[in-house]
């Protein structure tokens, strides 16, 4: 059974995409088959794999249902990593999809055929609050939360869960939170550790173990169109996104074998 996970934070610069990218890596090199979907129009997963796509096959064709998702699927450096590409033409799809029957299906849609092919899904979200990021929540199983360690992040949190509570009372009853990482940590600010604390105080298990911190190594990986692991496997930024990974995996097989020993 595959795993469809949202990456979603509706403020920017938290470490969003390079959340996704480098778990999406992670998770391939565990070999895991991983499929990583651009939802965001700035298309920043797909630059930063290398990838330049087909203009004619990408998510927002997908999205629109003007191509097959599998169509627009492409490989990448890592054997078990596979990119939807996005351009900067996903923007139109927020318009587009307006007068458009379920709207906010239209994802989950173009993903059915497919998901299944793939052990996890990770979807790129634009940093926003609109019908892509809405979309994406639709259909995912869960949605998994950057953290930025800095004064304002909490307070962007608290909206961003109360989208979630809504998708999850009128679109997909089954979504869960998988789960809030700490990104972007100065082990030596005040001002972060106050974050940490209080962000594991507010939200106790839902807050991942694993911290990432702040790395010029993972700011720099992008430009060289290289998820972190093939940029610089033995970084601070690598190993926290590999232990990311192991955590995600441990407590999935947790939950699995509580389900199966409940059943």
């Amino acid at each position: 059974m595959s795993r469809v996970i949202a990456v979603a934070n509706q403020k920017g610069g938290v470490g969003k995409t390079t959340t996704a990218i480098s778990l999406a890596a992670s998770l391939a090199v565990a070999e895991k088959r991983t499929l990583l979907v651009d939802c965001d129009p700035q298309s920043n997963a797909t630059s930063g794999l290398g990838i330049q796509p087909d203009s004619e096959r990408t998510s927002y064709q997908a999205l629109l249902g003007e191509c097959a998702a599998k169509d627009a699927v492409v490989g990448t450096e890592l054997s078990y990593l596979w990119l939807l590409p996005a351009q900067r033409d996903l923007s139109g799809a927020e318009i587009e999809l307006v007068p458009q029957l379920s709207r906010e299906t239209k994802l989950r849609d173009a993903l059915k055929s497919i998901r299944n092919d793939y052990d996890y899904v990770l979807i790129d979200c634009p940093p926003s609050l609109g019908l892509l990021t809405v979309n994406a929540l639709t259909a995912a199983d869960s949605v998994l939360i950057p953290l930025q360690c800095e004064y304002y992040a909490l307070e962007g949190l608290s909206q961003l869960l109360s989208t979630v509570d809504l998708v999850r009372q009128h679109l997909n009853p089954s979504l869960e939170v998988e789960g809030i990482l700490l990104t972007m940590n100065d082990q030596r600010s005040n001002l972060c550790k106050q974050v940490v604390d209080d962000a594991r105080a507010h939200f106790g298990g839902q807050v991942f173990d694993t911290v990432v911190p702040r790395n010029i190594r993972l700011s720099e990986a992008p430009s060289h169109g290289k998820p972190i692991l093939l940029y610089d496997i033995s970084s601070r930024g690598a190993e926290a996104y590999l232990a990311l990974a192991r955590e995600l995996l441990g407590r999935r097989e947790g939950k699995s074998a509580r389900a199966a020993s409940a059943s």
